[in-house]
């Protein structure tokens, strides 16, 4: 049995999650290319702290994704508990929208490290059609949104509107067809 690694200390967590925001900021605004000490800086952190949790740029990018991954998909139970199920979903789907984007401006460090071997992406899938599960069940249990859906294809379908709307200026265009999309979600349910 290999044992697993003891938690983080506090302040070590917090450090670490300093260094995946900044890191994500950084790859999508400047690039993969962005220096690691650029990261260090912006999270306040020395070079050595950063390496210490990330030993190499791939690892780093990796840990980022996944960590933004996480972070939508967790905000699916959080907002049903304070939502109704169907608001949930859209604001859920504005935080997938984000998510999207900043996947978008890291493109080119995701392509990086699946160069050297690694797959970000292998879980991707599976915690995004949870996600998405989870929102479309509360709602048809609650007779808000249809119980005919398929979470791949909600997730397909917002794919799709972040791809088309991806510059700033489309956001009011990417508001809209999120609302379209809902309005689908909602057909023939009395809403």
């Amino acid at each position: 049995m290999t044992p697993q690694p003891s938690p983080l200390r506090a302040d070590a967590r917090r450090n670490r999650e300093r260094i995946l925001e900044a890191a994500v900021r950084a790859f999508s605004e400047k690039g993969a290319d962005v220096p690691i000490d650029t990261i260090a800086k912006a999270a306040g952190v020395g070079s050595a702290t950063l390496y210490r949790h990330f030993p190499t740029r791939e690892a780093l990018v990796e840990a980022a994704y996944r960590n933004e991954l996480a972070r939508v998909c967790d905000s699916a139970a959080e907002l049903l508990a304070d939502f109704p199920p169907d608001r949930a979903m859209r604001l859920w789907m504005d935080k997938f929208i984000d998510y999207l984007a900043a996947k978008h401006g890291m493109a080119d460090a995701l392509r990086a490290v699946v160069a050297s071997g690694a797959d970000p992406f292998a879980e991707t899938l599976d915690k995004l059609g949870t996600a998405i599960g989870t929102l479309l069940r509360a709602g048809a249990d609650a007779g808000l949104l249809r119980s005919d859906i398929d979470p791949f294809d909600v997730g397909f379908s917002l794919a799709g509107i972040a791809l088309i709307t991806s510059a700033p200026d489309q956001r009011e265009r990417a508001d809209r067809l999120l609302d379209l999309l809902l309005d689908g979600l909602r057909f023939g349910t009395g809403q």
